[in-house]
């Protein structure tokens, strides 16, 4: 007897043992309500099937004709004539399996939340007296560097280890996370998965997430609208930011506010809102990409490739190579704790309740400053400065007298420094090795190699910089760069689209636990000075 089975995340053709037959053919109604179901042939081995995720579900079971050989383990459909009932089931089954990704990331988070709601009430009761540490006043003068003032669960930023995307660190991250290929960097999907509910997920759950985001990633028409509506010259992170901005009119968190949805059901709307822009945004900026660079000549996504192939694709990349970095430059971006300014102020404009969109397209005009995303965009033009001025083959004592001459003249040399890492920045590392692996004899990577040389060793000379080592910055456009994405000003907008991520996943953790609207207390300078007279 064949059967159809329903499960999350998969569905499958099943054959029933003839031990089990008597049991089946006395139901007409299924529950299947199960963490782990198995049913197996134990003489012919014909059938085992597992599913990770509980999920309630009833159908009606029709029993087909048995087999004329009841023991085969596989059916051929297309020698058996299908009545038009069984082929609306059929398309039924179908329809659910476009569901599965979904409903599998939704309900982890659904048996998540509870927990860690009730983890968030006992910190508050048992440790909400406990002091974090004194607050100075060079840490309200100094941009508030050091000081602990944000709960951030998606990620973890050590002074000398470097970033941990709960709790992995990025090689971690490149060994267990699910990849395109054997041995090929990680999907950023599979990092969405894991901020998101601090688990690795499985190559079917993320090839399935992956669906979920290519489904999602249709367009209005209205958006391109609000984006042609300003200038090509336009910078394309303000062309960026537009097209969010425009996005926000179909936001599901706005909708149920105004219908009055209850504080509890916040994060699930506010979920919606998150994948669809995450979906949604490599669409909105491989098409400013081309509005700006390539005369308009759009190229539609590939149905085959996930998300980070697929935006490699779209800007006009199909190399194998360059795909594989899109997918290790998405990933090693998404997230760096929640301090940075483009996350601080995704979370802040969230604490008001403003939607995804808005949120994010406020962490956009943040991440757009010189200080912040735009770095990748400078270190790239100050490397290009230098083979200007000094050729390809510049000597090692040449270098040192231009980073001489760039401190000299009151500016700072790009991609060298972070406001918390204190070593080299492992995103700079994962970098390098993909450089020495596919473009060893990169003029411009030989360049930056000589940087990392020379820098650090004038930084720390000139005593004045913490961290004197290469941050991520310090590598990304030069990897760009030799795959043929060679505008610098459009660098931004890549780190935007990854950073979404990041700060996405964090908002429905946001909304999940409550967390109250932000309103830190400021001071006057006058209040600064006599409040530190009299504790001096």
């Amino acid at each position: 007897m064949f059967v159809i089975l329903i499960s999350f995340p998969s569905i499958k053709l099943c054959y029933i043992s003839p031990k089990i037959l008597p049991q089946v053919k006395s139901i007409n109604t299924l529950h299947v309500h199960f963490r782990k179901l198995s049913l197996f042939n134990t003489t012919r081995k014909s059938f085992l099937l597992t599913t990770h995720r509980r999920f309630p579900l009833h159908f009606s079971l029709t029993s087909p004709s048995p087999s004329p050989e009841p023991r085969r383990p596989s059916i051929d459909l297309r020698r058996r004539s299908v009545s038009s009932s069984k082929m609306s089931f059929f398309r039924t089954v179908s329809a659910l399996s476009k569901l599965r990704s979904r409903a599998d990331l939704h309900s982890e988070l659904k048996e998540l939340i509870p927990q860690e709601q009730e983890r968030l009430k006992k910190l508050k009761k048992d440790y909400g007296h406990v002091q974090l540490g004194n607050i100075t006043a060079d840490m309200v003068l100094g941009g508030m560097r050091g000081m602990i003032g944000l709960l951030w669960e998606t990620s973890l930023l050590d002074p000398d280890e470097g970033i941990r995307f709960r709790g992995l660190s990025i090689p971690e991250c490149q060994k267990v996370l699910p990849s395109a290929k054997p041995g090929g960097e990680p999907l950023p999907e599979g990092l969405l998965w894991l901020l998101l509910t601090g688990k690795v997920p499985s190559k079917e759950q993320v090839d399935a997430l992956s669906k979920d985001l290519r489904d999602r990633a249709t367009i209005p028409d209205h958006v391109y609208k609000a984006i042609d509506a300003l200038p090509a010259t336009a910078h394309p992170m303000t062309q960026f930011t537009t097209g969010v901005m425009a996005l926000q009119v179909q936001s599901e968190f706005q909708k149920a506010y105004e219908k009055g949805i209850h504080k509890s059901k916040y994060w699930e709307p506010t979920f919606e809102d998150c994948l669809s822009l995450i979906a949604q945004l490599p669409v909105v900026a491989s098409y400013i990409y081309r509005r700006i660079y390539k005369n308009g000549q759009i190229i539609p996504r590939d149905e085959s490739l996930d998300y980070g192939g697929n935006f490699a694709h779209m800007l006009g990349f199909d190399n194998s190579e360059m795909l594989e970095l899109m997918r290790l430059y998405v990933t090693i971006h998404t997230d760096h704790e929640g301090g940075n300014v483009s996350a601080h102020t995704g979370h802040l404009v969230a604490s008001a309740l403003s939607d995804p969109y808005l949120s994010f397209a406020a962490a956009l005009n943040g991440l757009a400053g010189p200080l912040h995303g735009l770095a990748n965009q400078e270190v790239l033009l100050w490397i290009k400065s230098v083979i200007d001025d000094c050729g390809e083959n510049i000597s090692t004592d040449q270098l040192k007298d231009y980073v001489w001459k760039t401190l000299n003249s009151g500016k700072v040399v790009p991609g060298f420094g972070h406001g918390v890492l204190r070593k080299t920045d492992p995103r700079y590392t994962c970098q390098r090795e993909f450089a020495l692996k596919h473009l060893p004899e990169d003029p411009m990577f030989q360049l930056v190699s000589k940087l990392y040389e020379v820098v650090p060793p004038i930084l720390t000379e000139l005593g004045k910089v913490k961290n004197p080592w290469p941050n991520v910055d310090a590598h990304s456009g030069v990897l760009l760069h030799h795959y043929g994405l060679t505008e610098a000003r459009y660098y931004t907008v890549l780190f935007g689209v990854s950073r979404s991520i990041g700060i996405c996943s964090q908002l429905v953790w946001d909304r999940a636990l409550g967390l109250p609207l932000e309103r830190p207390k400021s001071v006057t300078m006058e209040w600064l000075e006599k409040f530190s007279k009299k504790a001096a």
